[in-house]
């Protein structure tokens, strides 16, 4: 499985990570990765207008995409775009940030998870 990692670097600056998340054959239930220990699930909606100038992550978190089509933005500017379905992993807690816009004029539905 992918997942997305926006970090912060030693000069604050944002950059995105691809990463990948093993999973193993578990038989007739699927494939599981291994456990993450989490502190809480946070249910999110966000306005048709919703354009969130530079800030960083409250907490290091997972974001899991229930709707909608975001674009985030780095501080150095590189770009993109995330639809229903994936998930990220904001770390970038310290620094510049990042910006997040919606796509679509329509609520948008999120997961937080934080860890």
């Amino acid at each position: 499985m992918e997942i997305v990692r926006v970090y912060a670097d030693e000069h604050g600056d944002t950059f995105f990570e691809d990463v990948h998340i093993p999973l193993v054959d578990q038989g007739d239930i699927g494939f599981l990765s291994e456990g993450v220990p989490v502190k809480q699930v946070i249910f999110r909606k966000v306005k048709p207008s919703y354009d969130y100038d530079f800030h960083t992550a409250p907490q290091k978190q997972y974001v899991v995409l229930l709707d909608g089509e975001i674009e985030i933005e780095t501080s150095l500017g590189d770009k993109r775009v995330f639809f229903p379905g994936q998930i990220l992993l904001l770390e970038d807690t310290e620094g510049k940030g990042h910006k997040t816009r919606n796509l679509k004029e329509e609520w948008r539905f999120s997961l937080f998870i934080t860890v």
